[in-house]
């Protein structure tokens, strides 16, 4: 498959080089000069310089229908020759007391301009003079008004055939910038035409076609071949296949995809998707690039595979520091300040399990591998739980809190996760809420979903800050400068758990003035 070529930029490459085309075109025209002149009244014997010229045209049409020596590919000169015959048949024509048409003399001299570049220049003017001016003048007697014409078809000639040539020199050099362009970039960039059929691609891309589909592909949207899910092993199908998506018109960045047959040789690509559409809106065809990720997905997957490790190793001994103190904590003869110490144990032991609990569950969201109950549960019940919870630390915070709820809200899901996602927001909440602050907590149905909103007047979040927010390990900038105790794994979580739920998470923020986090899920009975 071309580089970087479709299927209309060959079919005008070939009709404009094509002798054929050219001069069945030019051909008609000439029919409908002669047509128009005798719908005129232009009469004239049947054996006459015009129906001579008609005869010569007739032949070169057959010549260039029938003999395969004409095409391009098989002569280079057989296609000038064939237009400067034309431009013979053109004199020929005007050699009539009601001659031809002289603007016909264009139509060879934009095809020699076109297939001879410069050279099809001063192929044209010279032939025009010899074979149309020099003619027309002899035939007329230096006749004012022919005389005129005479001199200036070669001019006309010369000019059609100069723009035609520097035009298409401008086109080949565009397009051989562009071929550059595109086969340097390391992304495989692909063309797709209004019916989803491949029209043009980079080299880069032509590598990817050759591991994703060894087999061969015929250049059509929703193909998949050896391609594979973000999960490496579920195969696509062809309704999810990123060029059947982004020939319907779908938009979409850092789609991730495995291709491949072989599963230790599969590479990893990140591909995003942008429409082209007409004047009126309608999808034209789809531009897709395709990026190369897999050192980035086996760097992830070790990564996780660590902290998976690491986060199981410190779970053991988690348990016994949070067994003993517990244990201290119920010994009578504990003094007060060794109860106090004792607190202290079991607060950091608390921290530190609830950052361990947060490590392994971003392990188990990177890889796939975690699975959600689907359990009618009551969200508001689960919404007053968190907040009676929290309600003693807002208080020791000097925080109000306050919570608007409906008598009941069903939701379908995993209800100790939609739990984990409700603390997250209301513990954040109070904890970027400073002394004399509030935070209210609202739920409402909206349009078939429960809409769970968390509002503080706290620090707020910079605008900066807020497209980063749901990240792993992020932090805000408030976060550190005030040293506020976190890992930046709570709302990468709980943005992993609402959209496994298909629901969707969403943050409104002013600095200084407080924050607005809204968690929509689908309702069910």
């Amino acid at each position: 498959m071309d580089t970087l070529s479709s299927a209309r930029e060959r079919w005008l490459s070939t009709s404009m080089t094509d002798p054929r085309i050219f001069q069945l075109g030019f051909t008609a025209l000439y029919l409908l000069d002669l047509g128009l002149r005798f719908a005129f009244g232009a009469r004239w014997p049947w054996l006459s310089w015009p129906m001579a010229s008609l005869l010569l045209l007739a032949v070169l049409a057959v010549l260039a229908v029938l003999t395969p020596f004409l095409r391009p590919d098989r002569s280079a000169h057989a296609p000038i020759v064939l237009a400067v015959l034309d431009l013979a048949a053109v004199g020929m024509a005007r050699l009539d007391p009601d001659p031809g048409s002289g603007l016909l003399i264009v139509m060879p001299a934009l095809w020699l301009g076109r297939i001879a570049g410069r050279t099809g220049v001063l192929i044209s003017v010279g032939s025009v003079v010899l074979l149309v001016s020099i003619p027309s003048m002899l035939y007329s007697g230096l006749e004012p008004v022919e005389t005129a014409r005479a001199v200036l078809y070669p001019v006309v000639a010369g000019a059609a055939a100069l723009v035609m040539a520097e035009s298409m020199e401008w086109i080949a050099h565009q397009r051989r910038v562009s071929e550059a362009i595109f086969d340097t970039v390391d992304v495989g960039l692909l063309l797709l035409d209004a019916r989803g059929r491949y029209a043009g691609m980079n080299r880069r891309h032509q590598e990817i076609m050759e591991i994703g589909f060894p087999d061969g592909h015929s250049g059509r949207a929703g193909q998949v071949g050896e391609a594979y899910g973000a999960d490496g092993r579920t195969r696509l199908t062809p309704e999810q296949s990123p060029s059947h998506r982004a020939s319907l018109g779908e938009e979409f960045d850092d789609l991730r995809i495995w291709i491949g047959r072989d599963p230790e040789a599969r590479r990893a690509l990140s591909v995003s998707a942008r429409a082209v559409r007409t004047e009126s809106g309608a999808v034209g065809g789809a531009a897709l690039g395709y990026t190369d990720i897999t050192d980035l997905m086996r760097a992830l997957q070790v990564k996780n595979e660590f902290i998976a490790l690491v986060s199981h190793e410190l779970r053991t001994p988690l348990t016994s520091i949070v067994g003993y103190t517990q244990l201290l904590e119920d010994d009578a003869e504990l003094s007060d300040l060794a109860r106090r110490q004792v607190a202290a144990v079991q607060r950091n032991a608390e921290r530190l399990r609830r950052l361990v609990a947060d490590l392994l569950d971003v392990a188990q969201y990177d890889a796939g591998a975690v699975g959600f109950a689907r359990d009618p549960i009551d969200l508001v019940a689960v919404v007053r739980d968190t907040v009676e919870a929290v309600e003693r630390t807002a208080e020791e915070a000097g925080v109000a809190m306050s919570a608007a709820l409906p008598e009941t809200m069903v939701v379908v899901g995993d209800g100790q996760r939609i739990a984990q996602v409700v603390d997250n927001l209301v513990s954040n909440a109070v904890k970027y809420t400073l002394s004399g602050g509030a935070v209210q907590v609202r739920l409402a149905a909206d349009d078939g979903q429960a809409v769970l909103e968390v509002a503080d007047t706290g620090l707020g979040i910079h605008p900066s800050d807020v497209a980063q927010l749901f990240n792993r390990f992020f932090r805000s900038r408030e976060a550190e400068s005030r040293a506020i105790a976190g890992a930046g794994l709570g709302l990468s979580i709980a943005k992993d758990i609402v959209e496994g739920h298909g629901g969707r998470i969403e943050v409104e923020s002013e600095l200084g003035q407080g924050s607005v986090f809204r968690v929509r899920l689908p309702a069910g009975a």
